[in-house]
């Protein structure tokens, strides 16, 4: 249902998923872009989806909407390789802003030292 939109907009998301890695990042989409692809005429739409080693985290229970995002992302070698690269988390709000972050990891070895000053 919004695959068509989605693809459209899959250029963009590659280059802001490029510049996450260093700062968060906000697209402004057309509202009306998304209003044509909804089989009901509602707005609205939030969701958050998380990536990590290139596969959705938590793909139950998320709307068409954001399955379908998931589904164009890693479906795209490009942006597929990019979400295997960093884990990232992909919101979209009712506004029809897209937000991009970039979720910090732990080294194995920080953890080890945060846990041992939690320990202490």
């Amino acid at each position: 249902m919004y695959t068509q939109t989605w693809t459209k907009y899959l250029p963009v998301i590659r280059i802001l998923l490029k510049r996450a890695v260093t700062e968060d990042q906000t697209f402004q989409l057309n509202t009306s872009d998304f209003q044509k692809a909804a089989t009901v005429r509602k707005t609205g739409h939030k969701f958050t989806i998380g990536f990590s080693n290139g596969k959705t985290e938590n793909s139950i229970g998320l709307p068409d909407i954001a399955k379908n995002l998931s589904s164009v992302l890693l479906f795209d070698p490009a942006a597929k390789e990019l979400l295997k690269q960093n884990e990232y988390t992909i919101s979209f709000d009712a506004k029809c802003q897209l937000i991009l972050r970039k979720v910090a990891v732990l080294s194995p070895q920080a953890a080890i030292t945060g846990l041992e000053s939690v320990a202490e």
